[in-house]
């Protein structure tokens, strides 16, 4: 037995040794590369080439990246801008007339249909006298505004091209945090780029970037002129426009923000159809709860919004809402700040009946309010 295993162990080692020096000399030999000369005389590894079917790797991201990057699209907007003193005498004396000077802009879009409409952010087309939109096969055409919706931010654009790659349209409501996402656009115009990273978190409000906020907040690097490009999960699928992004330096520091696909859905399918986006509007004064306000209505509760004002005949006091009221659900959805109470609202269908879940004292109680249509956007409107 004894001799059986020396005999085992040193063929063994004469095998190891063999492998060792094989893989050293010619590993060509073991499938690991090939060994070829360059035009130089030098011996080179080469891997050995692929088949024509490879699977990709593990964790690769390139199939989604094939599926929805040709549906993003770069925009570059261009518009006439005065001197804000060249009409003045005095100023056209010294230096003449300066004239209208082209200012430049650049972002991204979606491709959302075969029939060429585009998803975008409301301050990448804002203002501009002349739009050009660049597919990834690049061609150009010149695009014209449906519509905008500058409370989120959105704009929605028009090309008249053929045979149009559009993206697929996913379900935003499903993301969770830590979801694998990618970021889609063109960064500082240096061409289309690819960017990976998961969801931070969800529901982000209360930033000063728009009116109604529920953003998607991811860390996949978002730059200058990624705009209104295409936020997508790990099968390429549409979850958001990216809009903004937290900087100190103006460049990605990994806090990038992205408006959900059901708002863009809601805005697009609004503005296609009837011109403009119909909201929700009860007619309310509200504020956050703060335990002042509760000791003044004599409150019991902890959390939800609380109602300072109603507005006479409007939709709330309609249903018997009243000052001293704490909103806690709207259609079932917890609410706890004015934002999330406004964006409730704004969602709601004008005309149809919604359950609002109020605490009034220390009782609860359930309305049923029927939203009338939100007023064009003004500086402290109620809401």
């Amino acid at each position: 037995m004894k001799r059986i295993w020396l005999l085992f162990s040193q063929a063994v080692t004469v095998f190891v040794a063999a492998y060792f020096v094989v893989a050293t000399l010619q590993p060509s030999w073991l499938g690991r590369g090939a060994t070829t000369r360059s035009g130089a005389g030098i011996a080179l590894l080469e891997a050995p080439p692929a088949p024509a079917n490879a699977q990709p790797a593990a964790g690769s991201f390139s199939a989604a990246a094939r599926q929805a990057a040709p549906a993003v699209v770069s925009i570059n907007t261009s518009k006439a801008v005065r001197h804000p003193r060249s009409n003045d005498p005095w100023f056209q004396f010294f230096f003449g007339d300066q004239g209208a000077q082209a200012q430049a802009g650049l972002g991204s879009g979606v491709i959302v249909s075969p029939d060429g409409y585009i998803l975008t952010n409301n301050h990448v087309v804002e203002g501009a006298d002349e739009i050009e939109v660049t597919l990834t096969d690049s061609r150009r055409a010149r695009a014209r505004v449906i519509g905008t919706d500058p409370d989120t931010d959105l704009a929605i654009l028009k090309i008249e091209l053929d045979k149009l790659p559009v993206i697929v349209l996913g379900n935003s409501d499903v993301l969770a945090v830590g979801d694998q996402v990618l970021a889609i656009g063109n960064p500082f115009g240096v061409g289309q780029t690819v960017t990976s990273g998961i969801v931070s978190a969800l529901g982000r409000t209360q930033l000063g970037i728009n009116t109604f906020e529920n953003f998607i907040q991811t860390d996949a690097a978002i730059n200058p002129g990624n705009s209104g490009g295409a936020l997508v999960d790990v099968n390429g699928n549409l979850m958001g426009i990216n809009t903004a992004i937290y900087s100190r330096s103006g460049g990605s520091m990994g806090i990038g923000f992205a408006i959900p696909v059901s708002t863009a859905r809601m805005v697009l399918d609004g503005i296609v159809q009837d011109g403009q986006v119909t909201r929700g509007w009860i007619g309310v004064e509200p504020n956050e709860l703060s335990p002042e306000l509760a000791e003044t209505f004599g409150v019991k509760a902890t959390e939800g919004v609380i109602i300072t004002g109603v507005l006479q005949d409007g939709p709330a006091a309609q249903a018997g809402m009243r000052p001293g009221d704490v909103i806690v659900r709207v259609e079932g959805r917890k609410v706890s700040n004015v934002s999330e109470l406004l964006t409730a609202v704004a969602g709601l269908k004008p005309g149809t009946a919604a359950p609002f879940n109020v605490q009034r004292g220390d009782k609860m109680v359930e309305l049923s309010i029927s939203p009338g249509v939100r007023p064009k956007p003004q500086r402290n409107v109620r809401r």
